[in-house]
């Protein structure tokens, strides 16, 4: 095992861990507000944030071509983020978070195997596991009964991965100015999206907290991914980031008190030996 897999390998649970953090706060400031108000914030904190690093680590402005994947990959997490959101308002919670969160690894993983070639039997293998313990995780207890909402959960898993390409591509030249471009772009979409729905008289200032939270933990993520495909291969940076549900399932276990099922927790040492095959070279 070489010290660039364990890298990547660290730096993508790392990632799934924040993004899992950024989702609970997400999901605390949306109890509260609009959640397209609230994404539309958590972007604009987002953005505060890349554009202090940047100044901070005084990271060369990359060349165009970087910039444009940071925008093509703002655009396509703010589309999957509306879908997800959408799709889980309409309650069918237990079908759509799972076939989302199993989404958003494949196109990175078909892109990494063909331009990197075949992982090993092990990593296949924690590939394998990883994608069935995201869904045992994801998915609460009780019966799907219907197939509502199916189409926007592709959309979203589709859009995260594309999220996860482009994003590996932006980040060839530099970490924190591809996200700055990201994070301008989603930003925008949002507030269009945002003027186009309906009015939501809640005030923005009761979920200030999580919003804040959660546009630091989201930005800081994606950051550490970027980091990640920097150090090691593109299809294991998405699968294990991609177990990021089980960070925002134990949170809320040890936040909010909320049970975890048999599955979830089946679910969440599976995540665990996933990784460690996966880190496996």
């Amino acid at each position: 095992m070489n010290s660039g897999t364990v890298t990547g390998a660290a730096l993508s649970v790392a990632t799934a861990g924040v993004w899992g953090a950024g989702d609970f706060a997400g999901g605390i400031a949306t109890l509260r507000a609009n959640v397209f108000r609230v994404v539309a914030a958590a972007h604009a904190c987002g953005l505060v944030l890349m554009l202090t690093l940047a100044w901070l680590t005084r990271e060369p402005v990359p060349p165009l071509s970087s910039l444009y994947w940071g925008v093509v990959a703002g655009v396509a997490g703010a589309f999957g983020v509306a879908a997800l959101y959408q799709g889980l308002a309409i309650g069918r919670m237990g079908m759509v978070a799972p076939v989302a969160s199993v989404l958003t690894a494949i196109l990175p993983v078909l892109v990494g195997i063909r331009s990197e070639g075949t992982p090993g039997g092990l990593q296949l293998t924690g590939f394998a596991l990883a994608l069935v313990s995201v869904w045992f995780v994801a998915r609460p207890d009780g019966n799907i009964d219907s197939h509502r909402g199916l189409g926007l959960a592709v959309l979203a898993g589709v859009m995260f991965g594309l999220f996860l390409v482009a994003g590996r591509q932006a980040g060839h030249h530099g970490i924190f100015w591809p996200l700055v471009a990201a994070r301008v772009a989603s930003t925008l979409l949002m507030l269009i999206i945002v003027a186009f729905s309906s009015h939501d008289s809640r005030p923005l200032r009761l979920a200030l907290v999580p919003i804040l939270l959660s546009g630091l933990f989201d930005s800081g993520a994606n950051a550490l991914f970027i980091a990640a495909t920097r150090h090691g291969r593109l299809d294991v940076a998405a699968v294990l980031s991609s177990l990021y549900p089980a960070s925002t399932v134990i949170l809320a276990r040890v936040l909010l008190k909320q049970r975890t099922s048999a599955m979830q927790n089946a679910g969440i040492v599976g995540a665990l030996v996933a990784v460690a095959l996966i880190s496996v070279r």
